[in-house]
């Protein structure tokens, strides 16, 4: 890989100050070393940060004056950049975020009772071009660094009003969004342990859900350094089928996916893996394939979210009838599997679930694709 394009898959950032948005408490307190300050710098940072919104060190009242000023000179608390904002008729928000070079990336708040979930973006479009997916139709582009990755999270409790418990309004965060969150693990892991560390958000494990096509040897070390909540898109019961929808599968194909699925799993007692199953009309909907998926997953820690396909420009894919996903759905539960229908939400703003497409250039794709050409 060049270095150039190396650069634009690992999404390096090239301001020369330090955005201290993206440092979890090990990197913070590697940084505070280095200007000679103790280690309870980067926890009294930390939470200034993440759980009082300071978006300035002068805010930071803590701090000496000679450090804030140092700061200053040296370091930044950069949200994203607000490109624009929608709300849905069901109280669905979406936000589009500058990400550079004309393009945008996509985060979408879904405010429920007892909770806040946001989904989240980790890539600047997507490389693993899911054929029901509006991101992978987009292409790829980039990486998002942690900063961009944690800084969906922020701004959302920086805009949004208070629970009337007075806790954040985001209470639970998917990695559900535009991109593959395990081909971006080097910047998405650090934005996990924000998100769990007591001085930053100091959310549950359970609350924080990494969702994934399939990246098995990224699944087996994400088990070792986080074990957060694991969604699988399965959407598939069978290589064949799959092979077709999610083109990751000729890679890593069903059997070596749900093995790795397995040993997340056991990595700690009474976790489940939910496995999503997107609703195509005529392709994957059968009862027939409703048998075959319970074969697969029945007697394992394992739930099964059908999703309602969301259509979107230019995709031939239809919706599954209302009647064939509750046949479906009650088919799953009588092999003993849990099994629930995912609500769709902010479809009309092109919210819901596999219709975020952002602003994306496609560049590493094209170029990939010249170098398959050449070398043939």
């Amino acid at each position: 890989m060049s270095a150039g394009l190396d650069k634009l898959m690992t999404g390096e950032d090239a301001d020369p100050r330090v955005n201290l948005l993206g440092k979890p408490e090990w990197a913070l307190t590697q940084f505070f070393d280095g200007l000679g300050e103790k280690p309870f710098r980067a926890r009294q940072v930390l939470k200034w940060i993440h759980q009082r919104n300071a978006t300035r060190f002068d805010q930071m009242t803590d701090l000496s004056k000679n450090l804030r000023a140092q700061l200053n000179e040296i370091a930044s608390i950069e949200l994203p950049k607000l490109v624009s904002e929608q709300t849905s008729a069901d109280g669905t928000v979406k936000w589009l975020f500058e990400s550079g070079a004309g393009q945008a990336v996509e985060s979408v708040f879904i405010p429920e009772v007892g909770r806040g979930t946001l989904c989240i973006s980790s890539q600047v479009g997507c490389v693993l071009d899911c054929s029901f997916c509006a991101t992978g139709a987009q292409g790829f582009n980039r990486n998002l660094n942690v900063g961009e990755i944690i800084g969906q999270v922020t701004y959302a409790n920086c805009h949004l009003p208070l629970r009337p418990n007075g806790q954040p309004a985001v209470t639970n965060v998917v990695f559900m969004g535009m991109g593959e969150p395990l081909a971006n693990y080097r910047n998405v892991v650090p934005a996990l342990e924000l998100l769990i560390s007591d001085y930053a958000y100091g959310l549950s494990r359970r609350r924080i859900t990494v969702s994934t096509s399939g990246i098995v040897p990224q699944i087996d070390k994400l088990g070792d350094e986080c074990n957060v909540s694991l969604a699988v898109s399965l959407h598939a019961a069978n290589d064949e089928l799959r092979d077709a929808l999610v083109p990751i599968n000729r890679v890593h194909p069903i059997s070596e996916l749900l093995d790795a699925c397995w040993r997340y799993a056991a990595r700690h007692a009474n976790r489940f893996i939910t496995f999503e199953y997107v609703m195509l009309k005529g392709v994957n909907d059968s009862i027939g394939e409703a048998d075959q998926l319970a074969g697969l997953l029945k007697r394992k820690p394992a739930k099964v979210n059908l999703i309602p396909f969301n259509p979107f420009k230019g995709n031939e894919f239809r919706r599954s009838s209302g009647k064939v996903i509750e046949a479906f759905q009650n088919r799953l539960r009588g092999h003993g599997l849990v099994t629930t229908t995912r609500k769709t939400r902010g479809d009309d703003i092109d919210a819901a679930c596999g219709q975020l497409a952002g602003k994306v250039r496609d560049r590493v794709r094209s170029r990939l694709g010249e170098k398959g050409r050449n070398s043939a």
